[in-house]
């Protein structure tokens, strides 16, 4: 099956995919973007922390993303990567559908998974009375009755934190979170209330969240729940070309590692978004998919003058220096046309002449 040539394909339409994409495609590359249609945040509401998007709700914020992509004369797909692999001039790309697509740069933005504990009734709250960022949600629930789900070692620290938006926290130790001295400590200073045991249930009526029912059989009333996820980066196509994930050092979950500019340690392959920062925001990813974006296009650039220095103490003729413009333009949508093109290339064949 033939397949379809671009500059850079993109896996991942969220907030880092979609700026990488608008930034590559202003940069007059070829560019596609492959969206499986799954966002971390769909159970949300709206976005918080994003400046001048502050309350929109997350799927519409994604359209207006692809909509500038298309703008810019970029590609975006509905689809599912299945797999990646080199090639001789870049990587190739297939979908679950077994269509493929071929790249020089592979820019991966696929997000992370939130691995919630096995307890009745929280699934069904997850993004509505259950929340995990005081940052994206404390403004909504502040003054609130709210409970934290003790679930690892940073519980305590996010009990304390939540504080900061409400003076009536309830820290639920759930038979796994053991307080130190100093904890304890820290925990009375801010009338933080401890309860023991394990959680059986988180209770809901007509879909608002009531309380939580412990096994021993009683209940507490809290009106939001706080819970710190397993973040675990959905890397299996990263990881299919080499990488492997880190377990992050406050023990949250596993990522891919990265350069501050979204470089992976394979050639070519760079990561942005929540699959390399466990705690980026939203407007952090999309920040993070500008850097990536800026950085890939810098280094199509080294490799292209890096041809044309090549081409330039190499044979030289009018038919090889324009299969090599045609190799660097791509399929530009913002760039020359073919006779534009031809009288660009003129004058320095004939120079060279």
């Amino acid at each position: 099956m033939d397949t379809t040539r671009y500059d850079v394909v993109i896996i991942g339409g969220g907030a880092a995919g979609l700026s990488a994409a608008t930034t590559l495609s202003r940069a007059l590359r070829s560019v596609l973007v492959i969206d499986s249609g799954t966002p971390r945040n769909a159970p949300a509401a709206g976005v918080h922390g994003y400046l001048s998007r502050d309350g929109m709700n997350p799927r519409e914020l994604l359209a207006i993303g692809r909509n500038e992509v298309l703008s810019y004369g970029g590609t975006v797909i509905d689809g599912e990567a299945a797999s990646a692999q080199r090639t001789t001039d870049g990587f190739e790309v297939m979908l679950g559908d077994a269509r493929r697509f071929s790249c020089r740069r592979l820019l991966v933005t696929t997000g992370l998974t939130d691995g919630l504990p096995p307890i009745d009734g929280l699934q069904e709250q997850w993004g509505k009375g259950v929340v995990h960022c005081p940052y994206c949600h404390g403004w909504e629930i502040r003054g609130k009755r709210i409970g934290v789900l003790g679930t690892g070692p940073m519980s305590v620290h996010q009990a304390l934190l939540f504080r900061q938006w409400s003076p009536n926290i309830t820290l639920f130790l759930n038979d796994t979170v053991e307080p130190t001295d100093e904890e304890w400590d820290k925990l009375g200073a801010r009338s933080v209330t401890v309860v023991d045991g394990a959680v059986a249930s988180v209770d809901a009526v007509g879909g608002v969240l009531t309380g939580l029912t412990l096994r021993q059989g009683s209940s507490l009333d809290v009106q939001a729940l706080a819970v710190s996820t397993r973040m675990e980066a959905k890397s299996a196509l990263l990881e299919s070309l080499g990488l492997s994930t880190q377990m992050h050092p406050m023990g949250s979950g596993r990522f891919i590692e990265t350069d501050a500019t979204g470089a992976t340690a394979v050639q070519g392959v760079y990561a942005a978004g929540n699959v390399s920062n466990l705690m980026a925001q939203v407007i952090t990813a999309a920040a993070e998919g500008v850097m990536a974006g800026a950085r890939i296009n810098a280094d199509l650039i080294e490799e292209e003058t890096r041809w044309a220095v090549e081409g330039r103490f190499g044979p030289f003729s009018a038919a090889s220096e324009a299969a090599v413009s045609r190799i660097v333009q791509g399929h530009r949508h913002h760039g020359l046309d073919d006779a534009q093109n031809a009288t660009d290339i003129g004058p320095r064949a004939a120079a060279k002449g």
